[in-house]
């Protein structure tokens, strides 16, 4: 079905050269692992609460507190296990600041403070995804989650570390596919498995490390997915799309095309499930890390299948072609449309010890991918999209020294993309990036001081149109914070950020059958910039463990990609235009304790964001998600968890020219987990309710919010273990 180019030997060679000069990321160690292979705490470490209430360690080489991430969440532990979902995307929606694109049940990416797409970077283990995602939303990000070992969500402008690309943050998954230190016991096997009833999931993930020896650790891990057609409470088109559906075919049938007719109200009739909605994934990866002293180097290879319907907009139909294809594709209905995606994945990191000098370690880190996918239209090929990249980092972290540490470094990408077939509405181009960066903290007492900065230069370039494009950006952020007696941390920080324009939004011109779009770039556009300021507080007040933001940013020449009522091979147009542009809004979590008698712990949980994005004009911003609220208690005691939500998402009218509104909704949640073995949190299980009353939601930042609901009532069970 789909095909998968071969490792061209160009490709093997620069991979080869790059490990020479790849890094490991700023936030690349492990904090989750069992005890015994946990590494030991260092000055490298700031602390967090963990699930049972103690104070755990988040790694950050070099550097204590990392103010300039303000906003930094991690799940993990059992949190990931009540959290995860199919895709990374809806695995994260819970968090504060946090939603999803939810384009499908296969295809949903992160999106954070309204931002998405090129200015959210999804990352494993510090280096970027190396597929199609950022291209458009019916892509699928190549990171399962099933397994992931900690997800780590990073706000704030110290992000571009990772790329000009994460000017709006980035989230970073963090597995164990290359071994971080020698395992103590002969074999540790961690996994998950999982079952729902809304898509009738059918899931799990297993890994395995064990030594090879008193110098080697070998690692093999691997997951397997299936779901059916996503079940939703009511109908599966939004109130007014189903009216002029049902309007649409009153008229065909005053024509006295009834077969159309019937065709349209089957559509506008649509309930209790989505079409075309179904999903099949497996992953297969293996490791090994050679470990000498205190430096270490190891590398991966892993594979990611996935194959998953994509829901068409009723109505639509497909109409790619002369006005006689069009006619033959009206009379045949609607084809169902799928992905079929493969990416090869290799991957090095590797620690250079280098004593006790200015400079303590050399980090080095390196990923190269292979990636295909397909888009068929029924059982034909309709467009293939092939991807070859090569990312790598090298990074000197400093010994902390008299209150000063930080680390700089250097990056490399390379993107080589391709697309095939009738619909390949963005040219072949190749991507070449380069970039230095640094993070320096500063500490005099209560009060740190830290600077950031990144220059990037990029080109750009198209050779079937003869175009290329450069551009040089340079991206800097300062931050101050003080800590008062009690642990409790205020700061603010500043930023100037640029991005260059992505390949789409440059040379894009076509119709993209999946998204139902004619997309057309714009090869004139300039870079973005963006200032920004960010004040928060976080830490403990009294027993209460708080964290609040509130930013806002300033944008020269946005880049947005804007419906503009025109028709093309009878397709919405879609343009990428540039704009000046604001972003505000504000994020917090509050957790506090209303018992704690030791064996039992009961705690309030309190959760909120909103978000504003218009252009300079007042214009709303297309898929900007609407205030929301979350209230939970969460119980504690002896060997269960008992945990109750309400989530309430209010309506979004601030709507972009020609966007649909969506209305409010209320969702309740509970979840019961069980610890068998007394006194080990080695194994849980998990019974979770997801929409209780089975309301009808729609999430506004998705594309296909129309159409595609949230799921109805959804029953889950899962069981997590580590030995």
């Amino acid at each position: 079905m789909t095909r998968t180019a071969p490792l061209s030997r160009l490709a093997v060679s620069t991979l080869a050269f790059a490990t020479a000069i790849a890094s490991q990321p700023v936030l690349a160690q492990d904090a989750q692992q069992p005890e015994s292979v946990r590494s030991q705490p260092d000055d490298d470490l700031h602390t967090r609460r963990g699930d049972d209430g103690e104070m755990i360690v988040v790694t950050a080489a070099g550097l204590t507190q990392l103010d300039v991430l303000a906003g930094t969440s991690v799940v993990e532990g059992f949190e990931l296990q009540r959290s995860i979902e199919a895709n990374i995307g809806e695995s994260l929606v819970k968090l504060p600041g946090v939603t999803a694109s939810g384009f499908a049940p296969g295809a949903s990416r992160p999106v954070l403070r309204g931002f998405s797409g090129d200015r959210v970077r999804v990352l494993v283990d510090g280096l970027g995804a190396i597929d199609a995602s950022n291209t458009s939303v019916d892509h699928a990000v190549t990171i399962d989650p099933l397994t992931a070992e900690r997800i780590e969500v990073l706000r704030g402008p110290a992000v571009l570390l990772y790329g000009s690309q994460a000017i709006g943050g980035a989230v970073n998954v963090i597995d164990k596919r290359i071994p971080r230190r020698m395992p103590e016991e002969d074999i540790h096997i961690d996994g998950l498995v999982r079952a729902d009833t809304a898509l009738d999931a059918r899931e799990g993930g297993l890994s395995v490390d064990f030594p090879l020896g008193s110098m080697f650790a070998l690692h093999a891990s691997g997951s397997y997915r299936t779901t059916n057609d996503m079940e939703i409470p009511d109908f599966a088109v939004a109130p007014d799309l189903r009216a002029d559906l049902l309007a649409d075919a009153d008229e065909e049938e005053a024509e006295g095309e009834f077969d159309e007719a019937d065709e349209l109200r089957e559509a506008a009739n649509q309930r209790g499930t989505v079409p075309g909605t179904a999903t099949e994934t497996w992953t297969a990866n293996a490791g090994l890390t050679l470990f000498a002293g205190e430096s270490n180097l190891g590398f991966a290879v892993g594979w990611y299948d996935s194959f998953y319907g994509i829901p068409i907009r009723p109505g639509a139909g497909h109409h790619h072609g002369e006005e006689g294809e069009a006619g033959a594709a009206d009379e045949e209905g609607e084809e169902s449309v799928s992905i079929g995606l493969k990416q090869f994945r290799a991957d090095l990191r590797g620690s250079l010890d280098l004593g006790e000098g200015f400079f303590g370690e050399l980090a080095t880190r390196a990923g190269f991918s292979d990636y295909t996918h397909t888009e068929f239209e029924g059982d034909e090929v309709g467009t293939v999209f092939d991807v070859q990249g090569l990312e790598a980092r090298a990074e000197l972290i400093q010994n902390r020294k008299g209150g000063w540490g930080g680390s700089t470094g250097i990056q490399y990408y390379t993107r080589d993309f391709d697309a095939f077939g009738a619909e390949a509405y963005v040219p072949k181009n190749v991507t070449n990036q380069f970039s230095v960066f640094t993070l320096q903290e500063f500490e005099t007492g209560p009060v740190q001081f830290e600077l950031a900065g990144r220059f990037e230069t990029s080109d750009v370039r198209a050779p079937t149109l003869g175009i290329t494009r450069s551009f040089d950006t340079l991206s800097g952020a300062i931050g101050i914070a003080h800590e008062t007696e009690d642990g409790l941390r205020f700061g603010l920080n500043g930023s100037r950020a640029e991005r260059a324009p992505s390949a789409e939004e440059l040379f894009s011109n076509g119709p993209h059958i999946a998204t139902q779009a004619f997309e057309v770039g714009d090869v004139t556009l300039g870079k973005e910039s963006a200032w920004g300021v960010e004040a928060f507080v976080r830490g403990r007040l009294g027993p209460a463990t708080i964290s609040v933001a509130a930013f806002k940013n300033w944008f020269d020449d946005y880049i947005y990609l804007s419906e503009t009522g025109l028709e093309e091979d009878e397709l919405p147009v879609f343009e990428y235009l540039q704009a000046d542009a604001t972003y505000w809004g504000l994020e917090g979590e509050v957790e506090f304790p209303l018992i704690d008698t030791g064996p039992l712990r009961l705690t309030a949980d309190l959760r909120g964001e909103y978000v504003q994005a218009e252009l300079a004009d007042g214009t709303p911003l297309p898929r900007i998600p609407p205030l929301s609220l979350m209230g939970a208690l969460e119980a504690d005691f002896e060997a269960f968890n008992v945990r109750g939500e309400v989530e309430w998402f209010d309506g979004q009218d601030k709507t972009a020219p020609f966007e649909s509104a969506t209305e409010g909704f209320t969702l309740v949640n509970a979840s019961i987990a069980w610890r068998p073995l007394r006194g080990n949190n080695n194994v849980t299980l998990l019974l979770k309710a997801e929409n209780l009353f089975d309301v009808d939601a729609r999430r506004h930042a998705s594309f296909t919010k129309e159409f595609v609901p949230l799921t109805g009532r959804n029953i889950q069970a899962s069981a997590r273990f580590s030995f």
